[in-house]
């Protein structure tokens, strides 16, 4: 079975043991003569799955269950964009937003439809290639959202930001999982799985159950994070299949060594990308100008010169070497490596070696 070095930013890849555990659960699951497609999520087959991936994640967190919540819903992080505010910024409140990136951009866009909201920092005059820079929160805010990891510009917070003086609400879709949080310190934390987690069509809200009690009641019920709490995440119908994959993977990763254990192999894989590109500074250039704001996740980058020809040509070369996935975003060009939990250190050895040998003239 031939597998390919997959940079793809999401959907990405997955562990081939996961993969290989999920082959035979779509055949059938726990001996119930049916396949993980077709058991009813208010059955003890499936509810077996979502409470134990329920208990691991918060396991993994260092989370008790009285303390937090966790809530398998859909949608992916743009019904979080809306959710947030609809369920924590009430009349007379203002939310700060740090904006880093297209879709910081766009959590602020959406909560600006719904109440007041104050641009606490923004890197948009930088066209987004550091993160940005004196962070300004509002005395009482309702929270601050930060995009931790900027997926389409590679920028990513190494830690929280200091103290906000109020919630902190993190969109952590493309590093959820990646290293150790401090998550007493977070409010609530939200990821679409096509990045890190899982397949694509589930996203995983985690909350501080203080927090949650302060979200409103008066919105309709399955955009309330307090009814999907209430229902364990069966509200509606879960997205059974992507629960039961993302539970498959926190058990991959508790073999790597959990989140410390996977925090070294991820800063592993991105020093191996980043050497190469930095070994010629002629040749490529960069997205992110502070190396400190340099994404473990989405490594991003350009040929100098601009020139669309020699970008096609580098795409069709790394593919003839099973390196496949590096086109940037539409929104930004270039290149970008995304190099999640799943994706193997060989492959960045690879990936790598190609970078040095295209530089040279040997690819």
């Amino acid at each position: 079975m031939k597998r390919a070095y997959n940079f793809n930013p999401g959907p990405a890849i997955l562990p081939l043991p996961v993969l290989q555990e999920a082959s035979q659960g779509i055949l059938e699951i726990g001996g119930s003569g049916m396949s993980i497609l077709e058991v009813s999520h208010r059955g003890g087959h499936y509810e077996a799955i979502h409470f134990e991936a329920r208990d691991r994640l918060l396991k993994l967190l260092g989370l008790k269950a009285e303390e937090a919540s966790v809530l398998f819903l859909g949608g992916g992080a743009s019904v979080q964009f809306a959710m947030v505010p609809m369920n924590f910024l009430p009349a007379g409140k203002t939310a700060d937003y740090v904006v880093g990136g297209e879709f910081g951009a766009k959590a602020a866009s959406e909560a600006k439809k719904v109440g007041s909201v104050n641009v606490a920092a923004s890197s948009e005059a930088d066209k987004h290639a550091r993160l940005p820079r004196g962070l300004h929160w509002t005395p009482q805010a309702a929270y601050a959202h930060v995009t931790s990891n900027n997926t389409i510009e590679g920028t990513q917070f190494q830690a929280l930001p200091a103290d906000t003086g109020s919630p902190l609400v993190l969109d952590a879709t493309s590093e959820f999982l990646s290293k150790p949080v401090d998550f007493s310190r977070v409010g609530l934390v939200y990821a679409g799985a096509q990045k890190n987690l899982g397949p694509a069509g589930l996203t995983v809200c985690v909350l501080r159950k203080d927090f949650l009690a302060t979200a409103r009641e008066d919105i309709p019920a399955i955009l309330s994070y307090k009814a999907h709490a209430k229902a364990d995440s069966l509200f509606n119908t879960p997205p059974v299949f992507a629960v039961y994959m993302f539970n498959l993977v926190l058990k991959w990763l508790e073999a790597q060594g959990g989140l410390e254990g996977i925090r070294k192999v991820n800063e592993r894989k991105a020093a191996l990308v980043y050497q190469a590109l930095d070994e010629f500074p002629d040749f490529y250039d960069p997205a992110v100008t502070e190396k400190a704001d340099r994404s473990k996740m989405n490594v991003t980058f350009r040929l100098k010169g601009g020139d669309k020809e020699k970008d096609k040509e580098f795409l069709a070369k790394a593919e003839a070497r099973n390196l496949v996935g590096l086109k940037g975003h539409r929104s930004v060009g270039g290149f970008r490596a995304s190099i999640y939990n799943a994706f193997p250190e060989e492959g960045c050895q690879a990936l790598a070696a190609f970078l040095r040998d295209y530089a040279q003239g040997r690819a």
